[in-house]
């Protein structure tokens, strides 16, 4: 948690949310060439006031969406115009946490909870129909997921002891409904206690094996997927990954949301060691309008992360938005 954001910020935020703005986007490793773009981006993306975003996806293109820990619904807009509208309605007890939105069937795939049970949804990412709604039975705290060919993987980052839930896509990714199987974590993964975040953000690394973020202890951990088996992966230079949130992997280039700081998202190149990987500290991306981000997502040469604010005083009245940073 850190402190809700400073007067001046507010004014900033709640006068100007749907302006563009010029960015006062910073990175804390030497300046690199800004990407190039096609027309303006707005610096924030206002979204609805009491959404409590957490999981941010996008595509095509610069289409994006956001789920809400309030209600469940799900907004899309575009990040480019500033604009947003709700896609999937809200429910009462359903709250959402990741997304990942997967280009083959245009389903957002959301995982999360209604009441104690967990759930994972397929999402259609232009009428909002539900396609799949698949219940996770022992679920704890489903928290995020990444679409990896024929398999959605999620984390439970309650669960004890800890493991990953599969879900069974086709070859092309349209869901089966077959039942979840799980994949227990093991290896040197730091068992969780049932109470702190441990398991959390996930994405698939070039080789096919994930990595994971484990919020409680720090770190970076590499799974294999036929074993569960984890190792942790060095990170050279930098103040080193003392927990995290989101993921977002582009190439080999991993950036960390709150990796290192609560308003900012680390950015870490790994590099291949025999079956193994190795990560390199390369700096941060912060802005003056980031306040808790959770997650992030690349879209239109940008990456842009949604704003939580954890522990802002009235959470079901507060603003929210999305922030714009530097990609390169």
């Amino acid at each position: 948690m850190v402190t809700p954001a400073s007067p001046s910020r507010r004014q900033l935020l709640t006068g100007a949310a749907a302006s563009v703005v010029a960015s006062t986007a910073v990175l804390a490793s030497p300046a690199t060439a800004e990407p190039r773009r096609a027309a303006p981006a707005p610096e924030t993306v206002p979204l609805p006031n009491g959404l409590r975003p957490e999981g941010i996806t996008s595509g095509p293109g610069t289409r994006f969406y956001v789920g809400s820990l309030a209600d469940g619904r799900i907004v899309a807009g575009d990040l480019l115009t500033a604009t947003s509208s709700t896609l999937l309605p809200g429910a009462t007890g359903r709250a959402l946490r990741g997304l990942f939105w997967d280009a083959r069937t245009n389903l957002v795939w959301a995982a999360g909870n209604v009441g104690a049970v967990g759930h994972v949804w397929a999402v259609d990412g232009t009428t909002g129909a539900v396609v799949q709604d698949t219940v996770v039975d022992g679920a704890k705290f489903l928290n995020d997921l990444v679409v990896d060919g024929d398999t959605v993987w999620v984390t439970d980052s309650r669960i004890v002891p800890d493991r990953l839930t599969k879900i069974a896509l086709t070859a092309g990714g349209a869901p089966t409904g077959a039942a979840p199987t799980f994949l227990p974590l093991g290896g040197a993964w730091p068992q969780g206690d049932g109470a702190a975040v441990n398991a959390n953000g996930i994405r698939v690394l070039p080789d096919g094996s994930l990595v994971l973020n484990n919020s409680r202890v720090g770190g970076l951990w590499q799974v294999d997927l036929a074993t569960g088996e984890a190792s942790e992966i060095p990170v050279s230079g930098g103040p080193g990954i003392t927990g995290g949130d989101g993921l977002v992997l582009d190439g080999h280039t991993l950036y960390n949301v709150r990796g290192s700081g609560q308003a900012e998202v680390s950015v870490l190149e790994l590099v291949p060691v025999g079956s193994a990987w190795a990560a390199r500290w390369r700096g941060a991306r912060t802005d003056e309008t980031l306040d808790v981000p959770s997650t992030a997502t690349l879209a239109g040469g940008w990456l842009w992360a949604v704003n939580a604010r954890f522990g802002v005083p009235s959470p079901e009245t507060a603003t929210y938005w999305v922030t714009r940073l530097p990609a390169r």
